[in-house]
């Protein structure tokens, strides 16, 4: 069993120079703390992402940890050509001697898409494509490549990854076919959905991995995604919860509301309170409370990775790092015990 984190990078009504520093210190708490891994997401043009260029935050992560591997979940792939997206890879690998993880996808969001002139079609091909050429680019010297969307001949290529044959991968799962296509890529993984949803999703996945991996291979990461806050009662955490939950709320509609739209994901979970007890995804209360909850998840899921949403919304510094050492004190090593 293994801690990671998730990351919005939300607006919380600092100041930019203020907001970046202020994570960049819980950052380090993590590092401190003994989680695995940090997994920022990358988002444009929404307070929901003001980590926008993830290969900027994650250098300045690099030089703020000494164990911490880190990695984007996702770097959107139609936003940035690939080789230069592949250099930057390279280069984040190099300058954390060797902890970089990626994720890679075509973006989550259509509008944000749109913005920069992509339909949707358009945008997946980009992406297949341009993921083709970062995998080969992060191994080889020369790069060679024909497709609709981007081609290259004999391209050459200083820039390649420390880990071989590159970091790992990561990739979010919402479907069976997916599982089942990235289980055989041995790609670590993660859910969002509730326990029955994301357990049927792991099984799957685990199924599939059995059936092709070998036998002394490692066993990759099967994450489980959840908003995690705690305090020293239920009443304390459920009020930082629910007041920073409306502000991060705010945050990932704002550009939905903005275009009269609305998410394919997440729309009925309008307070905490419904993301907690209707949708299963999220938790706050005291160290025993929130075991209990995990436990459940972890045994109805499988999942090897608790992968955590512990700063979200207008949470303050103090907040944050109380809940992440009570997580870290009383929580983890208790989880680890149960589960191995």
């Amino acid at each position: 069993m293994e801690f990671s984190v998730f990351d919005h990078v939300d607006a919380d009504g600092q100041p930019l120079d203020r907001f970046f520093e202020t994570r960049l210190k819980v950052v380090e708490a993590y590092d401190r703390l003994g989680f695995r891994s940090y997994h920022p997401a990358e988002h444009h043009f929404t307070p929901l992402g003001m980590g926008a260029a993830p290969s900027v935050w994650l250098s300045a992560v690099a030089q703020r940890t000494k164990r911490l591997r880190f990695g984007p979940m996702i770097y959107a792939v139609p936003f940035a050509h690939p080789i230069r997206l592949a250099e930057e890879i390279a280069m984040l690998d190099a300058l954390s001697g060797g902890r970089l993880e990626v994720g890679f996808g075509r973006g989550a969001s259509n509008i944000e898409l749109k913005y920069v002139g992509y339909q949707p079609q358009e945008a997946d091909q980009t992406f297949r494509e341009g993921l083709e050429v970062i995998l080969q680019a992060m191994s080889r010297d020369r790069i060679n490549f024909a497709g609709e969307k981007f081609k290259f001949e004999n391209v050459p290529n200083h820039l390649m990854t420390i880990q071989k044959p590159h970091p790992p991968i990561w990739y979010g799962l919402h479907s069976l076919p997916s599982a089942e296509r990235v289980a055989k890529l041995g790609w670590n993984v993660v859910c969002n959905e509730k326990p029955s949803a994301s357990g049927a999703l792991l099984a799957r996945y685990r199924e599939v991995l059995g059936e092709t991996r070998s036998k002394d291979g490692a066993v990759p990461r099967m994450g489980l995604a959840r908003h995690i806050v705690l305090a020293d009662t239920d009443e304390k955490a459920l009020a930082i919860a629910r007041r920073a939950y409306k502000v991060w709320l705010k945050s990932f509609l704002w550009l939905f509301e903005l275009h009269g739209a609305a998410p394919t994901h997440w729309e009925r979970s309008v307070s905490f309170d419904i993301l907690r007890d209707a949708e299963e995804r999220g938790v706050a209360g005291s160290p025993k409370t929130v075991v209990e909850w995990l436990s459940k998840h972890i045994e109805a899921t499988g999942a090897n990775t608790l992968v955590g949403q512990h700063q979200f919304g207008d949470m303050t510094l103090d907040e944050t790092i109380g809940s992440l050492e009570l997580y870290a004190r009383d929580v983890m090593p208790e989880l680890r015990r149960r589960f191995g």
